[in-house]
């Protein structure tokens, strides 16, 4: 069984990520660390029990990684558009079992990959390119020991649904129940490939957060 561990909102820098957040969420993410080897960093938001918003950017203290940044972040069409100004990008499911799920999907999971921050450790498959669909099959997370969410205070704000909009809506519905992911995320038929987060701010305002 997976669930959403976490939403990612791309930024060319992490002062216009967080500022974005903000400016329509209402509340400031707070420090994240940096990942190191990966070429990025990052600022968190706690959304209730067990979820959360990252904000992801370039870190400019690391040089340059041996492999391209997390979640299509060197892509030169999503480089332009975080120029206009950050977007969500991306969204990673949580598994307790991501051993068998890369077992049982086989090259479809993708690489796994043993990452870190300070004292928070975790595993993550990525989908290969071209199979994620435009980042609407997320990766899959482990987390040893206890996640970040856990350490995040709660900003009342709340995710109210994770949305996906793809020509082939079929086929990013059958990759979604390879990952027992089935009924989290809400697809439908569209000319254009989109993840849509529908959030609610602590005053109430409902937000939606897009892909584009």
């Amino acid at each position: 069984m997976a669930e959403i561990d976490h939403i990612v909102l791309g930024a060319r820098t992490l002062e216009e990520g967080a500022a974005f957040v903000e400016q329509h969420l209402g509340v400031k993410p707070r420090k994240g660390g940096v990942h190191e080897g990966f070429g990025t960093h990052n600022m968190l938001l706690g959304l209730g029990r067990g979820t959360y918003l990252e904000v992801i950017a370039p870190d400019p203290a690391q040089p340059e990684p041996a492999h391209p940044r997390l979640f299509d972040l060197d892509d030169p069409s999503l480089k332009v558009a975080l120029e206009a100004e950050p977007r969500l990008i991306a969204w990673v499911a949580r598994t307790p079992v991501l051993d068998a799920v890369v077992a049982r999907l086989g090259h479809r999971a993708g690489e796994m990959q043993a990452m870190s921050r300070g004292d928070l450790h975790w595993r993550m498959a990525f989908p290969p390119q071209r199979q994620d669909m435009n980042n609407l099959i997320p990766a899959l997370i482990e987390w040893k020991g206890e996640g970040a969410s856990s350490r995040l205070p709660d900003s009342h704000v709340r995710l109210l649904a994770l949305e996906a909009e793809h020509p082939d809506a079929d086929a990013v519905k059958s990759a979604l129940a390879e990952r027992g992911l089935e009924e989290v995320l809400r697809v439908r038929r569209s000319p254009h490939a989109r993840l849509v987060a529908r959030l609610k701010r602590a005053d109430g305002q409902e937000v939606a957060l897009s892909s584009g």
